[in-house]
């Protein structure tokens, strides 16, 4: 058996530009793809924070350390710049391997500069909790 798993995450990243006229697509900057361990044209889906809407798109490359997360065809719609994302890809993992699985989580600052990298959602709860404590 094979279970679906989370494979990567940018979290809580700031849409820096729509173009409605362009072929569908979110570009990510190059640094932010690497990171997160994203490919050009691989399917990811994106969760905007700001309205609610989930989407499913396919990555194109931005310039790296450009900051740039643009949605681009018919997914600008579902966005407008400042909006808060989260970009999530998945990937099918044989049901032995779960156990020893780790995803690639990528949390950005307000400008798209990587803050900080995890692999486990107990670090990421951990982190949530002091960013929350105030």
């Amino acid at each position: 058996m094979k279970r679906i798993m989370l494979k990567s995450k940018i979290h809580r990243a700031r849409v820096s530009g729509v173009n409605l006229d362009y072929e569908g697509s979110i570009c990510i900057d190059k640094k932010l793809m690497e990171e997160a361990n994203l490919l050009l044209y691989e399917q990811v889906e994106v969760l905007n924070i700001n309205n609610g809407a989930r989407f499913t798109t396919y990555v194109i490359e931005g310039p790296q350390d450009s900051g740039e997360i643009a949605l681009n065809g018919a997914a600008a719609r579902l966005a407008k710049k400042g909006d808060i994302v989260i970009i999530v890809a998945y990937c099918s993992v044989d049901e032995e391997e779960t156990a020893r699985f780790m995803p690639q989580l990528v949390y950005v600052n307000e400008f798209n500069r990587i803050t900080h990298t995890n692999n486990t959602v107990d670090n990421v709860m951990r982190w949530q909790d002091k960013t929350h404590a105030n």
